[in-house]
């Protein structure tokens, strides 16, 4: 089961390792291409035996609250992304020479000939709403495409469904990359590069290793940050194609295969006649919702790929109007007596919460969670000259306010001990408290929510809720 496609599944021993969002429909797939299919289960719990019931009934094996054995005669192992690759399952594919691919692999590999090329994104922040963007310029621009991948929509739907595309706008977290060895996209971004996820990678090296796979193989364009060398030091790594070049973006004017902003407008010296001279106006800054800096650098990113992928600059413009961002991303919930209200729930890490913050002057900052061993030093010290106040929600709020006392000592700090459901309603009274007309409290907690929510969506409904109890 070297490279290349795997035609003849019939009776191969495939082991699928995991149920959940991407094994129930893995196992499907390969059984209906006539596999013997065996999924492997750490779990079982009423939700695994829900999912094991559905296989069987198909005629797949599923052994649950065993996922460390590899099954015997197994060929191919395909991962659930979320795996961490020191799992003694896979030592033991190792030592008996079977290959791991993740659900990305899979359906990179089951791509019917003359299949949609893909335009991959990664990043630790923003790949959702860059993968948004880029789909709706590419609709703009009338060619048939999707948002895919860790987006919500499987890339193996996408890939053997009946609906044909002529390219794709792929979301590709480091879980994904780590486990898609032979993923060759038409061009790619990785749009920065902070800690993240380090408990599953091992280290940061491991981390960005994987993230710059995504770049391995590109055909035309390798789109980097500019104002985050790490991305562009993975571009020059990547073992690329001949004529793939190298595409930076940047908030500020760009150089020569770049784009970036001149006096309002997004601009492309890249993808131009003469980049030496020219630039081609794309759209204008107000074009892009919400505005915010980070966003900015989202939608210059999208262009980027778009551009590499031979869209016209009209088309930019049209797709950055058409597209409505999701909810709890910086979305702005209501003045309250000349305060603006923002619920960035989304803002889950240290780094998505940075970029927030910076997009305004004045905050009342509400912050807490679970910080996944992060540390808040940098980020307090960055964004002390912007904090009215602070509010500290969660489990971790110690670590934050400790970072506070440190490099913020004079920022007025309330600390709530409590983590039922009216928690985030007393966080907004305090906040409203604490703030003056002008000031913007701002929800980017910069940690997990599932210490006190099922997930980020809930906690920023929770603070949407209270805003609007206080606005009544």
């Amino acid at each position: 089961m070297g490279s290349g496609q795997v035609t003849d599944w019939q009776g191969k021993h495939v082991t699928v390792a995991g149920l959940g969002v991407s094994g129930v429909p893995a196992a499907k797939v390969l059984h209906g291409l006539g596999a013997k299919v065996t999924v492997v289960n750490d779990g079982d719990d009423a939700r695994a035996r829900e999912q094991a019931a559905e296989l069987e009934a198909l005629g797949v094996t599923v052994r649950l609250g065993d996922g460390a054995t590899l099954p015997d005669g197994t060929e191919l192992i395909v991962t659930a992304p979320g795996w961490k690759p020191d799992k003694p399952l896979f030592a033991a594919a190792d030592a008996a020479g079977v290959p791991v691919w993740g659900d990305v692999e899979l359906a990179w590999r089951l791509r019917k000939p003359g299949a949609a090329d893909w335009l991959a994104v990664t990043g630790t922040n923003g790949k959702t709403t860059t993968v948004q963007m880029l789909a709706s310029i590419l609709e703009a621009a009338g060619l048939r495409t999707a948002a895919v991948g860790n987006i919500g929509v499987s890339l193996l739907d996408a890939v053997l469904g009946d609906e044909e595309y002529d390219v794709l706008a792929v979301e590709l977290s480091s879980y994904q990359l780590h486990w898609a060895p032979s993923l060759r996209a038409h061009s790619a971004a990785v749009l920065n590069l902070a800690p993240d996820h380090l408990d599953w990678h091992g280290s940061m090296e491991a981390y960005a290793k994987d993230k710059g796979r995504i770049y391995e193989g590109n055909r035309v364009a390798c789109v980097y940050n500019v104002a985050d060398k790490a991305t562009e030091d993975l571009v020059c790594e990547a073992d690329v194609e001949e004529g793939c070049r190298a595409v930076g973006f940047t908030l500020g004017t760009p150089g020569p295969s770049q784009l970036g902003v001149v006096e309002g407008l997004l601009v492309d010296r890249a993808f131009v006649e003469n980049r030496q001279k020219n630039a081609q106006e794309l759209a204008e800054v107000a074009d892009v919702k919400p505005a915010a800096p980070h966003n900015i650098a989202n939608a210059l990113a999208a262009a980027a790929l778009a551009r590499a992928y031979g869209v016209p600059a009209g088309a930019v413009r049209e797709g950055l109007r058409n597209f409505t961002p999701d909810a709890h991303r910086i979305a702005h919930v209501a003045d309250v007596d000349g305060v603006a209200y923002v619920d960035d729930s989304k803002a889950t890490n240290t780094h998505a919460a940075q970029a927030s913050l910076a997009a305004y002057d004045s905050v009342v900052w509400i912050a807490g969670g679970l910080a996944k061993g992060a540390t808040f030093d940098e980020l307090v010290a960055e964004a002390a000259k912007r904090l009215r106040g602070a509010v500290l929600i969660g489990r971790d709020r110690e670590l934050i306010r400790e970072a506070l006392a440190r490099h913020a000592p004079e920022v007025p700090v309330v600390d709530l001990g409590r983590t039922d459901t009216g928690a985030m309603l007393q966080a907004v009274q305090e906040a409203r408290r604490l703030a003056r007309p002008g000031d913007t409290v701002l929800l980017a907690p910069a940690c997990a929510s599932m210490d006190m929510f099922a997930n980020y969506n809930k906690r920023g409904d929770a603070f949407a809720q209270a805003v609007r109890e206080l606005g009544a």
